[in-house]
């Protein structure tokens, strides 16, 4: 018996909207992540990109354990002398709330040409409006 290897274009793409809500944090990337690579069918393949797109609604409600909030920073570096800039998880929450979902999701899936095919799936909304609702998607609950 041969084992199967999708190719890029016979791979069937399918839309997928997740409510973050009062979701853990990283448990939502994590399962996000699988989607976006594809492992969940039964037809994965490691050097193709077969995942599917994902939308997450209600990124400002999502929740983390413990101190994170306070404690947890997000750090951008410029490359020029006195160019890092720290943000808590508080602050970004507050300005950008998509951005904190968008940067454990990308933590998550591989680098590279790949990973950043695969990125490209992701939508991400503070609240529960999404512009998507041509390619009619699917709720998926995790």
């Amino acid at each position: 018996m041969k084992s199967f290897i999708a190719k890029p274009a016979e791979v069937e793409r399918k839309w997928y909207v997740v409510d973050a809500e009062g979701k853990t944090l990283g448990r939502l990337a994590s399962q996000v992540a699988a989607i976006l690579r594809g492992k969940n069918k039964p037809t994965f393949t490691p050097h193709v990109d077969c995942g599917d797109y994902v939308i997450v609604i209600n990124a400002d409600k999502v929740k983390v354990t413990g101190k994170k909030m306070t404690d947890k920073m997000y750090v951008t570096v410029s490359g020029f002398p006195g160019g890092r800039k720290e943000i808590p998880l508080e602050k970004l929450q507050a300005k950008k709330p998509e951005e904190i979902v968008r940067h454990a999701i990308k933590g998550m899936i591989p680098d590279g040409k790949l990973g950043r095919m695969m990125y490209k799936k992701l939508k991400v909304y503070a609240g529960p409006e999404h512009n998507h609702e041509a390619q009619k998607p699917e709720m998926l609950e995790i």
